[in-house]
């Protein structure tokens, strides 16, 4: 039997002198959850500026809504950290919210009509107003209902000492920064085409409150539940679906990772092209604009996709310009649901475990994808995020038919290899017995994060928000509970201030008009 590239590297990362090349993960996570008041309905009131201001608070910030807080923690290369800096954030934050709580799940609280739900705002900058009049425009193409989901996002950087020994082993003699941008885009291939197995292992928003369909007609074979919440038998992550984060529009844009400038003249595309679907919006040179541009995206965030290549970008400096700059810096997951049965979002057995996967991801031989392969690998996800709990569910690997079943356990027994890896660089066992843990789900769909949740909301014929909203109150008292780890109270409210008076100042530079101010913007 031949020995794959994963085997031949493992055995290479395994001698003594190269062991503690893998030490050092750096991460970072990103937290979505919407304020609701205590009834479970989304919260009116605008962001607290005791919490500080969304434009400058790097900490605590607003995604699309002014209802949806964003926790932001900095880099750290422990996971504990990381979370204990996620519940001060949350502490800090419920402790201002006057009685308001955390929506504890992706798909959105009970809401009548999207016209309810704020946008974010920013001040009254150029910049500030930028960020607004964005958030009109993806109101005004995909609807608000679409941009209250909640997810949380795992940022993820490997150590320079693994990239070194990679590149030593290889036997590459080039700029070290372009080899790790390709090893950063082969991760991104390989988590592409086994992404399904994330969000069926993780996949945590099976059921939905009816209102978020806002009358619309869908061909999922939805069931009732409770007074008005709908589910898929064997569904796993709504939110990453036809329901979700889609975008029909963007699904004939060929973005693509088979080199850093092939994706960037993608994306690049992607924001010069005029599209035929929003030419009857107004923009900004309107006097009441609804979106920025009438092109296919009006900025680079716009694009979904479940995985990004990311540099900290200069100020004034777009993401593909840093990626131009200087290459892939690290890597952000965004397929992630909310963790339900973590007041967090995402608990420490997660990120063992995406520790593993995406270090599989990168050691493992990642071939060129055509643009038909990755078809395929968004054909695979729909299917499990669908029905991913049926235990006859048929993927497409390599052009043939297999069991989502018999693909798991190839890619675990796999997985086992580089978690005893893992284990060994670090003098642990968690990583080995997460994965362990983990490989149980695959004929155990019950004890998958969706499959639990299922199980608590048909136990008790209850709803979907009448659950959250339990957990909710049961989080809020979890954090009333803890105490302060990383950052003290006194350390954040410092935080929030230095915001205000930082976006005061930003306000206070402006010298161009808004108008001009994006004519500037678009022509660089």
């Amino acid at each position: 039997m031949t020995c794959t590239q994963l085997q031949q590297r493992l055995s290479a990362l395994s001698a003594p002198s190269e062991l503690a090349a893998i030490v050092g993960i750096q991460r970072g996570i990103e937290r979505e959850a919407l304020r609701t008041n205590k009834q479970g309905g989304l919260s009116t009131r605008p962001h607290p500026v005791a919490i500080g201001c969304a434009l400058t608070n790097s900490m605590i910030t607003t995604d699309f809504s002014e209802a949806l807080l964003e926790f932001i923690t900095p880099v750290s290369d422990d996971p504990k950290e990381t979370l204990a800096q996620l519940r001060d954030l949350q502490k800090f934050t419920l402790e201002e919210l006057d009685g308001e709580l955390l929506w504890p799940v992706s798909m959105p609280c009970y809401i009548q009509s999207q016209e309810e739900i704020p946008l974010a705002q920013f001040g009254s900058s150029n910049i500030g107003r930028m960020k607004t009049l964005y958030r009109e425009g993806l109101k005004n193409r995909y609807g608000s209902m679409m941009q209250a989901i909640a997810g949380v996002h795992f940022n993820i950087s490997f150590p320079q000492s693994l990239w070194r020994s990679l590149q030593s082993q290889s036997g590459d003699s080039g700029d070290l920064q372009a080899f790790i941008s390709d090893g950063y885009l082969g991760l991104i291939r390989n988590f592409k085409r086994e992404l399904w197995l994330i969000s069926y292992l993780f996949g945590a928003s099976p059921a939905l409150c009816s209102s978020f369909l806002e009358g619309r007609k869908t061909d999922l074979p939805f069931k009732s539940l409770g007074k008005g919440s709908l589910y898929l038998e064997h569904g796993t992550a709504l939110r990453l679906g036809d329901l979700g984060y889609t975008n029909s529009a963007q699904s004939s844009l060929k973005v693509m990772y088979n080199s850093l400038e092939e994706y960037v003249d993608g994306l690049k595309k992607a924001i010069s092209l005029p599209s035929n679907l929003y030419q009857n919006l107004a923009d900004y040179h309107a006097a009441v604009p609804q979106q920025l541009n009438k092109n296919i995206l009006q900025i680079e965030n716009e694009f979904y996709s479940p995985i990004r290549p990311k540099r900290n970008a200069r100020s004034g400096e777009k993401p593909t310009e840093a990626l131009l700059r200087g290459g892939i810096e690290y890597i952000e997951i965004r397929a992630l649901d909310v963790n339900p049965f973590a007041d967090t979002g995402i608990d420490l057995q997660q990120i063992y475990f995406l520790d593993v996967f995406l270090t599989y991801c990168l050691l493992k031989a990642s071939p060129q994808m055509s643009w038909e392969e990755q078809t395929q690998t968004q054909e695979n996800l729909d299917q499990v995020v669908n029905q991913g709990r049926n235990p006859e569910l048929m993927l497409v690997r390599n052009a043939q038919e297999v069991s989502l079943t018999q693909w798991a356990g190839d890619i675990f027994a796999e997985l086992a290899l580089v978690a005893d890896y893992m284990d060994m660089a670090h003098g642990v066992s968690h990583y080995s017995e997460t994965v362990n843990e983990l490989a149980t789900w695959v004929d155990a769909p019950e004890k998958t994060t969706s499959g639990r949740y299922m199980a608590k909301l048909l136990a008790a014929n209850t709803d979907n928000g009448v659950f959250a909203l339990e957990l909710a109150k049961e989080y809020l008292e979890q954090h009333q509970k803890w105490q302060y780890h990383s950052f003290d109270k006194a350390y954040l409210q410092q935080q929030a201030e230095q915001s205000v008076v930082a976006q005061k100042e930003i306000e206070a530079a402006d010298t161009l008009s808004f108008e001009a101010f994006l004519d500037d913007y678009f022509k660089g």
